[in-house]
């Protein structure tokens, strides 16, 4: 034991000498440790944004969509062949009100359109659909009320909007409430708005900015008057499945297998993890790029570690050490160098974290930690070696006249 650490001290004492040149070795190990660590933590981020977000759109929900975007055979989430590109239309919403396992159906329409209050004038998604989204999809009112199901019906030209485009118009969101819009010329009342609902991040949707109005009203500024999609609510968690094959037998009477797809939320939300698993992996190997250089790095400062100290290394040799004594010098040396490097870089990235934080939920966990430090010492160990090893098998006579 005391062998072990008389190497440690001597070889910390020896890197202590040059500081300059330690801590310019053990930057490539700083920045790369950092770089695959930060990257690990996005990732990790990531996933728990998308999570957060689909868990607060609303729980034992199931998406039909036009196109075949989520059956086997197609290469998942938005890849897989659109089919005939059909529209949805009242039949179809209809004829999905009598699956037994259902209980919400909501259709919606889609369309980004100019908005004009107070004559300002913003882009935004009117969300034509029913009166049952609110709860579907989780929305809370904050100022005023939401549309009603009297309000689909006489074609109502109301409209309930979320706080950040209701801020942009009349600068602060309640002052929104029984003001008059615009929506491509036809006057709306706005009788909602919504609570703070998030999104669009990472070119998701962003909720906060939709309008929502009722769908038969939303046939004036749509006037295909089709759906987009539609989402429905099942009875139970335990009874999606059986929801999903009801409402896949309902389509099929009318479309083909390819023309529309049935998902999940949990389908969705792991198409979609994969998706960013696999780029997070890419960039965590873009990251190592750094270790590698790095490690490089070390290996040429011991090699030069080496030829300038060559009459020491005699001397030791004279004095009775071994090739595995000065092996394990030199090995310790490097070893240091890059756990040096692998604790600065955890360090910075723990700092960069913490101030990430306040914007985003990345976090590094345990296994981030421990892969550091590991990889940090196996950089370590593995480009030392040959340095150490060419240190270890000079002969003493010849180090000693070494000029």
């Amino acid at each position: 034991m005391n062998y072990f650490i008389f190497i440690i001290t001597s070889a910390y004492v020896d890197l202590m000498r040059n500081k300059a040149r330690t801590f310019l070795t053990t930057l490539g190990i700083v920045i790369g440790v950092a770089s695959v660590v930060l990257l690990q933590a996005f990732g990790l981020g990531l996933k728990a944004y998308i999570k957060g977000q689909f868990d607060s759109l609303g729980t034992n929900l199931v998406f039909i969509l036009p196109g075949n975007m989520f059956r086997a055979g197609g290469s998942g989430f938005g890849a897989g062949s659109m089919g005939s590109a059909i529209s949805f239309d009242e039949k179809d919403l209809n004829s999905l009100k009598r699956a037994s396992d259902a209980e919400i159906i909501v259709p919606s329409t889609m369309k980004s359109s100019k908005i004009e209050a107070l004559g300002k004038s913003e882009y935004a998604t009117i969300y034509g659909t029913s009166e049952e989204i609110f709860p579907t999809r989780n929305l809370e009112i904050d100022k005023g009320t939401f549309f009603l199901k009297s309000d689909i019906n006489k074609r109502t030209k109301v409209a309930v909007m979320g706080p950040k485009i209701a801020e942009k118009l009349f600068g602060q969101a309640e002052f929104a409430v029984d003001q008059k819009i615009s929506i491509d010329k036809i006057t709306f009342k706005v009788v909602g708005v919504l609570k703070s609902k998030g999104g669009g991040g990472f070119g998701g949707p962003d909720f906060d900015s939709y309008v929502y109005i009722p769908y038969k009203t939303a046939f004036l500024v749509n006037n295909k008057k089709s759906f987009s999609s539609f989402v429905i609510k099942a009875i139970s968690s335990e009874r999606i499945t059986d929801l999903k094959n009801e409402t896949d037998k309902i389509l099929l009477k009318r479309y083909k297998e390819e023309d529309f797809s049935v998902a999940e939320s949990k389908e969705i939300l792991n198409t979609v993890e994969s998706i960013f698993s696999m780029l997070n992996m890419v960039l965590v190997a873009i990251g190592g790029v750094s270790l590698v250089v790095g490690g490089i790095g070390i290996m040429n400062i011991m090699y030069v570690s080496v030829t300038e100290r060559i009459r020491e290394i005699g001397i030791r040799r004279a004095m009775g050490a071994l090739e595995k004594d000065i092996l394990l010098q030199f090995l310790s040396e490097s070893v240091l160098l890059s756990l040096l490097g692998g604790v600065l870089g955890l360090l910075l990235s723990f700092l960069i974290v913490l101030i990430l934080r306040i914007f985003f939920p990345a976090y590094i966990d345990l296994s981030s930690m421990l892969m550091a430090i590991f990889v940090s010492s196996a950089i370590g160990v593995g480009f030392g070696v040959f340095p150490a090893r060419s240190a270890a098998k000079l002969l003493p006579i010849e180090a000693i006249r070494y000029e």
